[in-house]
């Protein structure tokens, strides 16, 4: 049994997906972020970083795994699947998994975050982020034109359940998607798959409606973090438990 902590975000729908696909028994334990839960100390103990998505394998001696990158090529890797065993296909599509967690989706994150929770517009920031997300769209649009069905090759893998959270959320970004036919081709096919709509659904409950602005205190907890300001909330959380 896996314990998935999670959230229903982007992130933390790539390890959903991917456990759907895998068909791999997990229970999903919520991690509300805008309420600090990152910040327990039993959580830090899973992951050190405060963020989720993580899992603990209790079928491999209580494994714990942070970073969405890694649980992707763990999970591959314990079941076979969606990884090629070959090393030249192993590395094409490792290199793609790299460019989603280096690029697309830190990129998409910071244009998402000053086009829409920014309290003050900063037009220089969402210019920036902005076309640099185009850009990677763009990128991944030539790919998909040499790839043809999925990102790295003839086969789905971890670089596609990767890359597709972070693709769909392309309205809220303002990303014109039929700007980029090959894209918008693959994002339908991945979107059509039985197991990546169970893992979307996942938590879906837990989102409740979305609004904006944000709450102060979300707004703190979520974009107000320093050293400083996660080891006083750990201290606070841990004398309460």
């Amino acid at each position: 049994m896996i314990d998935l902590y999670y959230w229903p975000t982007q992130n933390g729908w790539k390890i959903s997906i991917m456990l759907e696909e895998c068909g791999l028994p997990y229970q999903m334990i919520p991690v509300n972020l805008g309420k600090g839960e990152q910040f327990k100390p039993e959580f830090l103990a899973i992951s050190p970083n405060n963020r989720m998505p993580a899992i603990v394998d209790h079928d491999t001696e209580s494994l714990a795994i942070f970073e969405s990158g890694a649980i992707l090529i763990y999970l591959a890797e314990k079941t076979g699947r969606f990884l090629p065993t070959d090393l030249p296909g192993r590395h094409h599509t490792l290199q793609w998994l790299m460019w989603q967690m280096s690029g697309f989706g830190p990129m998409a994150g910071q244009y998402g975050h000053f086009l829409l929770y920014a309290q003050d517009k900063v037009p220089y920031a969402i210019e920036r982020f902005g076309k640099e997300v185009d850009r990677l769209y763009g990128v991944l649009d030539t790919q998909l034109g040499i790839t043809g069905a999925y990102v790295a090759g003839p086969a789905y893998s971890i670089a596609d359940i990767a890359i597709y959270p972070w693709a769909r959320t392309y309205k809220m970004q303002q990303v014109a998607l039929d700007k980029f036919p090959n894209v918008q081709r693959w994002f339908q096919n991945v979107s059509e798959r039985p197991a990546v709509r169970r893992g979307l659904d996942l938590g879906r409950e837990l989102r409740g409606p979305r609004t904006l602005p944000i709450s102060e205190e979300a707004r703190k907890t979520l974009f107000g973090q320093t050293a400083q300001s996660v080891r006083d909330s750990t201290h606070k959380t841990g004398d309460t438990q």
